[in-house]
């Protein structure tokens, strides 16, 4: 689960004594963190159709990446299948927060499935743009990580070889559109800020004419979290990310971290928590991907508290107010 990032052992300071275990330990805590609107949603989607279809409730993939929640909707009677084929008919199913391709409510529906759509609504305005630019006349080059369900879902909103996937800026070099060619760019709304402006200003330099979406893909959520680890993770040694292996946001969070001067490690629980991680570590930083709830930050806090004497501070970048509704069919 850690493999990707180095651990402290090896980028904290070395010290001749191992630490305490109720040595001193600040705890910076970012915000924004945890639950976006979109992630609030999809949760809400599930729980409601539980309780006006009762369970069990079919949902194609996890609603969101986070092991933590898809085991408490189990708990309430959500079902989770990969594929369509494998929902019994006659039994409502909800279409996960990622977004599917448009072959699956077709299907769905062909098979007179009630089915509910829980895709975040800034991944659906993506998929909008996506048919615009086609019908437009443009061919898509889509910004993302090759097999995460969003790409696979954007990607099937529109006709087959409409979009290429570029991943990074080594792949710009590599396309072999004339440079008039008519193009358009969109990104997966999950991906490093950073990492992706570098894409893009490669594709405009190749590409002068290429159309740009009208407001930047890469969603407030995700945008807001990176920048909030930016701000504390340079005053730390060691930064937690909460959030699933899975989970590209919290990934990115992970990266923004390393690449911050921080030893990054992504956990999914207090109890992944290794104690020997904090040798040699007085300061921490801690965030959660957009699919973690605040309860598992409460949690991890707590262990940490368990570990050592700490005292924390909450350093607050942005303030989140947006909310998005629910179906029409929970709402009537």
């Amino acid at each position: 689960m850690n493999a990707p990032f180095p651990s402290p052992a090896e980028s904290a300071p070395a010290s001749s004594d191992a630490a305490s275990t109720k040595a001193p330990l600040r705890l910076f805590i970012a915000a924004p963190r945890g639950f976006c609107a979109g992630v609030d949603r999809a949760i809400e989607i599930v729980e409601r159709a539980i309780e006006k279809y009762g369970p069990p409730v079919y949902v194609r993939h996890e609603i969101v990446h986070n092991r933590f929640v898809v085991d408490g909707l189990k708990a309430k009677g959500a079902i989770f299948v990969e594929e369509l084929d494998e929902v019994p008919d006659g039994v409502p199913v909800i279409f996960s927060a990622h977004g599917v391709p448009k072959s699956v409510p077709a299907a769905a529906t062909e098979r007179g499935l009630d089915w509910l759509d829980a895709t975040c609504p800034l991944v659906s305005k993506v998929h909008r743009q996506a048919e615009r630019q086609i019908a437009d006349g443009r061919h898509i080059l889509f910004i993302g990580h090759a097999g995460h369900p969003e790409v696979i879902g954007t990607f099937g909103q529109v006709p087959e070889g409409g979009m290429t996937l570029v991943e990074t800026v080594e792949d710009v070099a590599a396309l072999d559109f004339p440079a008039d060619a008519e193009l358009a760019y969109l990104s997966q709304t999950t991906l490093s800020v950073d990492d992706t402006a570098a894409i893009i200003a490669a594709i405009q330099a190749r590409y002068p004419k290429v159309a740009a979406p009208k407001a930047e893909d890469i969603c407030y959520a995700t945008s807001n979290r990176q920048a909030a680890v930016k701000r504390v993770a340079p005053d730390c040694q060691l930064m937690f990310v909460i959030g699933a292996p899975n989970s590209s946001n919290s990934l990115r969070l992970a990266e923004v971290a390393q690449r911050s001067g921080a030893c990054a490690q992504l956990i999914q629980r207090a109890s992944d928590i290794d104690p020997a991680w904090l040798e040699g570590v007085d300061t921490v930083g801690l965030t959660a991907g957009a699919s973690a709830p605040e309860s598992l930050v409460n949690e991890v806090i707590a262990r940490l508290k368990e570990l050592r004497d700490v005292s924390q501070q909450e350093f607050v970048t942005a303030t989140e107010t947006i909310s998005f509704k629910l179906p029409k069919q929970l709402t009537t």
